[in-house]
């Protein structure tokens, strides 16, 4: 998809804008790097987001763990964390989290593995915002909401969207587009332009 075809889709959206409810997944965002060789900026990502959805904030929704460290009993923010849910925040997000989970692993070299999964949390309000969106724009390519989208989409008439990392996207996701769950996947890889959180400065 080359940058016409973008601006095509996204004058194309237009009209449905308020009625179009964003789910950003952060954490598999920002998994996409790994493919990518480039990084997603949140300031980025949200001025795109706002050409796919507008009005109430509740339409914009971020989801990413709060880390505050192995300690159970620590009320301190991680930094990075806390600098992550806070730009969310600050630029038009609806932010959903909870406490990420530090779990003993033997294979890891620092002795533990990090686990925060809003799968549940995403699905749920999916299902409870029903009434206020038409479509559904899902930046993720996690296979494991299409069993909530397929449920919206056969039984509320939903019309869903998925953006990912061209080889970070799961079979589920292909598959419920060929079923037609999915009307359409659009790879992250062809929107450096807009998302490359240092495109900038590779102007320069």
């Amino acid at each position: 998809m080359n940058q016409l075809e973008i601006k095509r889709f996204l004058a194309q959206h237009e009209p449905d804008r308020g009625r179009t409810l964003v789910v950003v997944d952060f954490g598999n965002v920002e998994k996409w790097k790994q493919n990518l060789g480039w990084q997603v900026g949140i300031q980025e990502l949200a001025n795109l987001v706002k050409n796919l959805s507008t009005g109430k904030r509740y339409l914009r929704r971020f989801y990413y763990g709060s880390d505050y460290g192995k300690s159970e009993r620590s009320t301190i923010l991680d930094p990075w964390s806390k600098g992550v849910l806070t730009r969310a925040y600050t630029n038009g997000f609806e932010v959903v989290s909870k406490r990420v989970k530090y779990i003993h692993s033997a294979d890891s070299v620092h002795g533990f593995e990090k686990k925060c999964d809003l799968d549940v949390e995403m699905s749920i309000d999916l299902v409870k915002e029903c009434d206020g969106y038409d479509t559904i724009f899902l930046f993720s390519g996690d296979g494991d909401l299409m069993y909530a989208v397929e449920h919206l989409v056969r039984s509320y008439n939903k019309t869903c969207y998925v953006m990912g990392a061209r080889d970070h996207i799961g079979r589920e996701v292909f598959d419920a587009k060929q079923n037609g769950i999915v009307k359409d996947i659009f790879f992250a890889d062809d929107f450096e332009y807009r998302l490359d959180m240092h495109r900038s400065r590779r102007r320069r």
